[in-house]
């Protein structure tokens, strides 16, 4: 089984989302499942069955979740980047086609992120950044397409 890095705080946030399910979620739902129970004729009772699909989705995701945990290796304390781009640190590069600038902090596949900035190291784009100074150009063949970024700056910063 290969080990997946994942920041503190990511493994952290993980084991919250765990906690949750177990004992305020999972608990919750077998309420839901009782109280639909006690109403009659499980065969035509909606309730009944959106709470046992919601129970098995429940039930997934803590299975889930339980890999992740078990398969994660913590990162603590982040490497120093010095100017070169590696795990936790953020990435500001420049899209030369689009002439914008996009930062990415690169994370683990559990933690990441895209609408937060948080991308996986590897994504195509984790993948071509990692290793990377400042001032490099790399090309990278995205899902949208080639695309050309300059790697403007590469700081530290903790993951959230």
């Amino acid at each position: 089984m290969s080990r997946s890095l994942i920041s503190r705080p990511g493994y952290q946030n993980l084991q919250d989302q765990l906690v949750n399910l177990r004992k305020i979620e999972l608990p919750a739902n077998v309420r839901a499942i009782e109280e639909a129970r006690a109403h009659g004729d499980l065969s035509e009772n909606a309730e009944y069955h959106a709470a046992k699909e919601r129970n098995a989705i429940i039930m997934s995701k803590i299975s889930e979740l339980e890999t992740l945990l078990a398969t994660a290796e913590v990162v603590d304390p982040l490497p120093e980047p010095n100017g070169r781009v590696v795990f936790g640190c953020r990435a500001t590069v420049y899209d030369v086609e689009g002439d914008e600038e996009h930062s990415y902090q690169i994370v683990g596949s559990a933690e990441s992120d895209a609408n937060c900035g948080r991308i996986s190291m590897t994504s195509p784009i984790g993948q071509a950044l990692l290793g990377k100074e400042e001032g490099d150009e790399i090309k990278v063949k995205t899902p949208g397409g080639m695309r050309i970024l300059e790697v403007v700056s590469v700081e530290l910063v903790e993951v959230e």
